[in-house]
C-alpha cells in the first residue's frame, strides 16, 4: 500500500495497493490475448481508435489538467498546454503512421525484395511524473499504431493520472489490453521485464532507474530504449539578440519548476554579453509568479515532493560552499524552492556537473566559440543544447562537435512529435516520436522473392 499527497498544502489525496503477482499476470496476459487481433488490423483501423482517443482527451482535459496539478504540482496553466500537446501528438500520427507503416520496396537481384514492419507484442512502459500524460502518450501512441499492445508502469506519486489514462483508453473504444495501467513498485519492475510475455520496455527516468531497466532487459536479450537525464547548455554568442535569448531563457530554465530533462540547465553565456544577460535573466526569474499551482496565474509551483526540493537545496549549497554565489533566490519552504540563479559557477561544481533538477539556474562565461562547445560537452549527459546567434548558417555547420541528441539554435530545446528524440551519452539511446519513434518497436522483416 502507498499514498499520494498533494504537494503544494500535504493534503492527503488517495491510497493503493500495488498489484499481486497474480494481478500482474492477469494484466500481462490480457495484453499478449490482445495482440494477436490488434496487429492484424489495418493501420487506418487502428488510426481510427486514436481519432476517439483525441475526443475523450479534449472532453476530460479539465479533470486531467486539474489531477496533474494535485499530485505533482504543475501550475494548472501548464497541465492544460500538456494535455493539449498530446492531442497533437496524436493527430501528427493520424496524418503520418500509415504512410511510415508501408512496407519499404528495395532493389536487389530478387524478382521483389522489401522491409516490412511487424509489431513486437506486449511493451513494458516505465513513465516518470514531471510530465505525467506526455511521457506516455509519446511512448505508447507510436507503439500501439506500430500493432504492439502496452502495459504501463507509472510513477507512484501521480498513480491517478495512471489510473486516468487507462480510462481514457477504454472511453475511446480500444479493444480490452491494448492499454493497461500497470499498479507496481519500482522494485517489481525487473520481473514484469523477464515475463516471457514482454517483449521490450522503454523507460522514462533517472539514470539509476535506466542502468537497472537496461540490465533487466540485456539478461533477457529484449529490447530497451532509454530516455534519461539531461544538463543542457544554454550559450548565448557575442552576436545573439540578447533581448530575444534573456526571454527564452527565462522559460527554457523555469517551465515546470524546473523538472524538465530538456530544460536549460547550464547557461554560458559570451564574457562581452554576460552583465547585460545576467541583468536581465535576474529581472525575469523574478518576475515570475510563485504559489497555488491550481491559480491559472501561477508560473512556478511546488517541487513534485518535499525530498526532491531538499536533494536541490543540498546541491545548492555544496556549490555556494565550492565559490558559487546566489544572486537571486536559494530559499526553500518545504516542496517549495525559490527560483535561483547561480554565478561564479564552475565546471567542478555539483550545479554544473550534476543534473539539477528544479529551478536553479547556474551561470558561467566563455570568450570563444571553442570554448563554448568545450564546456557544453564537458557533461555525463547528452540531450541537447541551444546556442543562440545570428550565424545560423555558420553554427548549423558545427552542429556535429556538440555531444548532444538535439542541437536548437534561436530556441529552447523542446520535444516536437515530428522530430526524433532521445539522447547520447548517459542521456540514454534509442529515439521516440516521429517516424524513428514509431519504428522502434517493430521487427524490420526483410522479405525476398526471387
Amino acid at each position: 500500500m502507498f499514498f499520494t499527497t498533494n504537494p503544494f498544502n500535504k493534503y492527503f489525496l488517495s491510497k493503493y495497493d500495488y498489484f499481486s503477482e497474480s494481478q500482474v499476470n492477469t494484466v500481462l496476459t490480457r495484453g499478449d490475448n490482445a495482440f494477436k487481433g490488434w496487429s492484424e488490423l489495418p493501420v487506418g483501423q487502428k488510426v481510427d481508435f486514436i481519432k476517439t482517443l483525441v475526443f475523450a482527451l479534449t472532453k476530460n482535459q479539465h479533470l486531467l489538467s486539474e489531477k496533474c496539478t494535485v499530485e505533482m504540482g504543475k501550475p494548472v496553466a501548464q497541465s492544460v498546454a500538456e494535455v493539449k500537446k498530446c492531442a497533437l501528438l496524436c493527430q501528427y500520427y493520424i496524418d503520418n503512421a500509415e504512410h511510415f507503416l508501408q512496407p519499404k520496396t528495395i532493389v536487389t537481384d530478387a524478382a521483389v525484395s522489401y522491409a516490412r514492419y511487424d509489431p513486437l507484442g506486449v511493451i513494458l512502459g516505465v513513465m516518470p511524473w514531471n510530465f505525467p500524460y506526455w511521457q506516455v502518450f509519446r511512448f505508447a501512441i507510436p507503439a500501439i499504431i506500430a500493432g504492439n499492445t502496452v502495459v504501463v508502469k507509472h510513477a507512484s506519486n501521480v498513480a491517478g493520472c495512471g489510473i486516468l489514462i487507462e480510462e481514457l483508453f477504454r472511453e475511446a473504444g480500444f479493444p480490452e489490453g491494448i492499454y493497461s495501467n500497470l499498479l507496481i513498485s519500482g522494485e517489481q519492475v525487473e520481473a514484469v521485464i523477464s515475463h516471457p510475455i514482454v517483449k521490450a520496455v522503454s523507460l522514462t527516468g533517472s539514470e539509476k532507474a535506466g542502468a537497472a531497466v537496461a540490465s533487466a532487459a540485456a539478461k533477457q536479450i529484449k529490447k530497451a530504449v532509454l530516455e534519461l537525464g539531461g544538463s543542457n547548455a544554454f550559450i548565448v554568442c557575442e552576436d545573439a539578440d540578447v533581448e530575444d535569448a534573456i526571454a527564452v531563457a527565462v522559460n527554457a530554465r523555469m517551465q515546470n519548476t524546473g523538472q524538465s530533462c530538456i530544460a536549460a540547465k547550464r547557461f554560458l553565456v559570451h564574457d562581452t554579453l554576460y552583465d547585460v544577460f545576467l541583468d536581465g535573466f535576474k529581472k525575469g526569474v523574478e518576475t515570475l509568479k510563485a504559489g497555488d499551482p491550481m491559480d491559472e496565474s501561477t508560473q512556478v509551483g511546488p517541487m513534485a515532493r518535499e525530498d526532491l526540493a531538499i536533494e536541490i537545496e543540498k546541491q545548492v549549497e555544496k556549490s555556494v560552499g565550492m565559490g558559487a554565489e546566489i544572486i537571486t533566490g536559494g530559499k526553500r519552504k518545504d516542496a517549495f524552492y525559490t527560483p535561483t540563479i547561480l554565478t561564479g559557477v564552475t565546471t567542478d561544481m555539483p550545479v554544473f556537473r550534476e543534473e539539477v533538477f528544479g529551478p536553479v539556474a547556474a551561470v558561467t562565461t566563455f570568450s570563444t566559440f571553442e570554448e563554448a562547445v568545450q564546456l557544453s560537452n564537458a557533461t555525463e549527459f547528452g540531450l541537447g543544447v541551444s546556442i543562440f546567434t545570428k550565424d545560423t548558417k555558420g553554427v548549423a555547420a558545427k552542429a556535429h562537435l556538440f555531444n548532444e541528441g538535439a542541437v536548437f539554435i534561436n530556441a529552447m530545446v523542446k520535444s516536437d512529435p515530428a522530430l526524433p528524440f532521445g539522447g547520447v551519452k548517459n542521456s540514454g539511446f534509442g529515439r521516440e516520436l516521429a517516424e524513428d519513434g514509431l519504428k522502434e518497436f517493430v521487427n524490420v522483416k526483410t522479405v525476398y522473392i526471387k
